[in-house]
């Protein structure tokens, strides 16, 4: 009896523990599911923004006047973008995203964990590029007021943190709320340290306006679609590469194929240096 037993009990932690396991799978499965739906799910959204900006998107309202100020350690051709990561990483993931887009929005909540993961672990370095064709197509200030802000936000080395918190609350398309100052002063006080009076001057003052006009113009003077736009090492991955669709596995696997026999980049940019305000100095 005792070996029966014995028997009996292992058989029934082995099947406690294969059903354990199949659970574990099916979660699985649904927790890719859950972020490939929500991914794919910006498709639709993406192709009509695009043919909004296509069909409406003035290059003559984005030139902006007065001097470009770029925000700091912005790189690239003028200076037009926003960099995270190490300067060594063997791969540039390029993102043109404009904070009132949905679709947007929709991407970035849905990957942005696997960016920063990537971005963490020297795979990649990110290169985001703002652009205001939400302002264009609805009206409004909230997509240019908002960019500015987070240029602002990069003066203060604090850019991601706000990017991530500006997209975690955006508001409804047809909203503008963007484009009060008061909003992302509010918004500012989520990221530790950047609610700071020279970032609210930047913010007032439009600092950056003329560099975000700079870099809407340049989105319309190339050969895109829509918002978002994201590249890995120039070629387009969203809303496809090639017949596969964007996914949180997909970008890892398209990631590590670009990367194959490359070492994860270590050299970290030089820190952002905020410019301080007339009442700091």
């Amino acid at each position: 009896m005792s070996d029966k037993n014995s028997a009996g009990k292992r058989s029934a932690r082995e099947r406690l523990q294969m059903e354990r396991d199949r659970q574990k799978a099916r979660d699985k499965r649904r927790r890719t599911l859950i972020v490939s739906a929500a991914v794919v799910g910006v498709l639709g959204l993406a192709a009509v923004v695009g043919l909004i900006a296509a069909n409406t998107g003035d290059k003559s309202d984005s030139s902006g006047s007065g001097p470009v100020a770029a925000p700091s350690g912005a790189t690239g051709e003028e200076q037009l973008a926003i960099p995270a990561g190490a300067t060594d990483a063997p791969s540039t993931l390029t993102i043109w995203e404009d904070f009132r887009c949905p679709a947007c929005a929709q991407f970035e909540n849905a990957v942005r964990d696997t960016i920063h993961e990537l971005i963490d672990s020297g795979q990649i370095k990110a290169e985001y590029r703002l652009v205001t064709i939400i302002d264009g197509n609805m009206g409004g200030s909230g997509s240019l007021n908002a960019a500015n802000a987070a240029a602002c936000a990069q003066d203060a080395g604090k850019f991601l943190p706000y990017h991530d918190v500006l997209y975690q609350n955006q508001p409804a398309e047809t909203d503008d709320a963007f484009a009060r100052d008061e909003k992302l002063f509010e918004l500012a006080a989520k990221v530790p340290g950047l609610d700071t009076p020279a970032f609210r001057s930047c913010v007032s003052e439009g600092k950056h306006d003329s560099w975000v006009n700079k870099s809407n113009e340049a989105f319309l003077n190339g050969d895109f679609r829509g918002t978002p736009t994201v590249l890995l090492n120039g070629e387009s991955i969203f809303p496809t590469k090639g017949k596969e669709q964007i996914s949180v596995e997909n970008l890892k696997k398209w990631v590590a194929e670009a990367n194959k026999g490359k070492k994860p980049g270590t050299a970290s940019p030089s820190p952002a240096a905020p410019s301080p305000s007339p009442a700091e100095r």
